[in-house]
């Protein structure tokens, strides 16, 4: 994820790359979520460029600009994976390298191709389309740069006057700068002493210098720095010997060292008793992998997953023919007992219908059949009776 640094280097690679020059030719994609040209075209964005020398380039935050010799004026807002890459020259070894002869150019990700009269190209990229192209008469004076505060580096703010900021802020200390300096990163910002502010406006000046020292290459980046850390899994990560915990803040993964960032005061009594575990998504400052490449690496894990679930001969090895032939079997029983099963739940279930409709004319038949039993064996035994006594009289 680009940061202040990393804009930084940028523009002063357009700065000693480009400045002087004219643009000779420009295209401009035809995307909307990434293009706002108020209005106008593709085409006219282009129009609008050709021919115009670059003056100077400009940043404030993550928003960059490039001055020409007359308004409009083209400016970058960076977003998430916002990049320039001017073809040829290496404009920060951060996440970001040199394009090759063999690299695809210009990148299908380019939003704004820029050729120079002098054959230099570069380019404005966005993989995830969060970034933001302009076309403004006067960028400081709109949105979104207008209602950015003080630049950490070109307006750093006086101490006493950033005391006095941070202690009317009552939201946790990293989702107001998502920066640290030995201070938890749910502390809120207006519980901070003067010394903790002092020291946290010390260091955001000191990490700002070291980074573009380095022209934001993460790898020259102090041992001690938690960034060195941050991508490893929960309960492997360490610096300097001491354990590096994962929590949420400000809807963002944070990684803190306990051990030296502790919560002060009332919120003491509030920290989360566990740490939350590190999401299993890539983090906001890696790029996407396309929607190919987290295909083919779904496609590799159940390929994995089913060669573990082969069965295997006594002595380690895989055996194909017996493996087949097993799974064949295993198959075969299914199928019988699935079949097997669907004839007695649908027996049970005619068994059951025929009941239910049948029961009261069975009930009934069953109480008439009881009735001429009855019947008949008193007949019998009237008939008996009368028979015993014609018997009787005929002696007498």
């Amino acid at each position: 994820m680009p940061e202040l640094p990393e804009v930084e280097a940028a523009r002063r690679a357009i700065e000693e790359h480009c400045v002087g020059k004219k643009i000779k030719r420009s295209i401009v994609a035809d995307d909307d979520k990434v293009i706002d040209a108020g209005g106008l075209s593709p085409s006219d964005f282009q129009a609008s460029l050709t021919g115009k020398t670059i003056v100077a380039a400009c940043r404030k935050g993550k928003n960059m600009w490039l001055v020409l010799d007359s308004p409009p004026f083209p400016s970058f807002q960076f977003g998430m994976a916002g990049a320039i890459y001017i073809k040829g020259v290496a404009v920060t070894k951060y996440r970001r390298s040199m394009v090759n002869d063999t690299d695809e150019w210009p990148s299908k990700y380019s939003k704004v191709f820029i050729e120079l009269d002098d054959g230099l190209e570069f380019s404005f990229t966005d993989k995830r389309r969060f970034a933001k192209v302009r076309l403004l008469e006067d960028p400081e004076s709109v949105p979104p740069i207008s209602e950015l505060g003080p630049d950490a580096l070109t307006e750093p703010m006086q101490v006493d006057e950033f005391v006095e900021s941070m202690s009317k802020k009552k939201i946790a200390i990293k989702a107001l700068l998502l920066d640290q300096a030995r201070i938890h990163p749910l502390q809120i910002a207006s519980s901070l002493s003067k010394e903790q502010t002092e020291t946290l406006h010390r260091c955001i000046k000191e990490v700002i210098e070291k980074a573009l020292d380095v022209g934001a290459d993460g790898s020259q980046f102090p041992s001690q720095w938690i960034f060195h850390s941050r991508e490893k899994k929960p309960g492997k990560a360490f610096v300097d010997g001491k354990k590096i915990d994962f929590i949420t803040v400000g809807g963002r993964t944070s990684a803190f060292v306990p051990e030296l960032q502790k919560l002060t005061g009332k919120q003491l009594a509030k920290a989360p008793s566990k740490p939350r575990k590190k999401s299993n998504k890539n983090s906001d400052d890696e790029e996407e992998d396309s929607g190919e490449d987290k295909h083919a690496k779904k496609k590799g894990r159940n390929t994995e997953l089913q060669a573990k679930r082969k069965p295997k001969t006594s002595d380690g090895n895989k055996d194909d023919g017996q493996a087949k032939e097993t799974v064949k079997m295993t198959k075969t029983k299914q199928i019988k007992v699935k079949e097997t099963s669907k004839k007695r739940v649908k027996a049970s279930h005619e068994d059951d219908n025929e009941d239910a409709e049948d029961s009261p004319k069975k009930r009934a038949k069953t109480t008439k059949n009881k009735h001429e039993k009855v019947t008949e064996t008193s007949k019998k035994v009237k008939t008996s009776q009368t028979n015993l006594q014609q018997k009787r009289k005929a002696k007498k």
